[in-house]
């Protein structure tokens, strides 16, 4: 399993970025899928995920209302669209496949995922 997380970059406050996670070895469409984030100093932390079959969608407190997360089954790729950045927005985002296929729950928890990209910086000055 694979997953590539692309599109982070530079931007000013109150800008936009989108953030794409190719997955192989996994069918997007058989698992929640989540976005995480890690700043410097700080531990993981949940972002968004999106159910498999893509009816439920769960955002942190923190990002609702301004991020985005969804998902093309055709191209095998989930997507963070994230609107009126801040700059405690500045992290590492990763991406993650949920632990168990079909899960009934989508979960905000660290541990329910697993298969971790690589991450991509996105950084939002003030």
């Amino acid at each position: 399993v694979q997953l590539q997380a692309s599109g982070g970059g530079l931007v000013q406050a109150g800008g936009s970025l989108r953030l794409a996670c190719a997955a192989s070895g996994v069918t997007v469409s058989t698992y929640t899928m989540g976005w995480f984030r890690q700043a410097p100093g700080k531990e993981r932390e949940f972002v968004a995920a999106i159910e498999w079959n893509g009816d439920i969608t769960l955002y942190s407190d923190s990002v609702k209302g301004r991020f985005t997360i969804s998902k093309d089954n055709a191209k095998n790729t989930v997507y963070l669209q994230m609107n009126s950045l801040k700059p405690e927005d500045t992290a590492v985002y990763y991406c993650a496949r949920d632990r168990t296929p079909n899960s009934p729950v989508v979960s905000s928890r660290v541990a329910a995922y697993e298969h971790w990209g690589q991450g991509t910086q996105v950084t939002v000055s003030s």
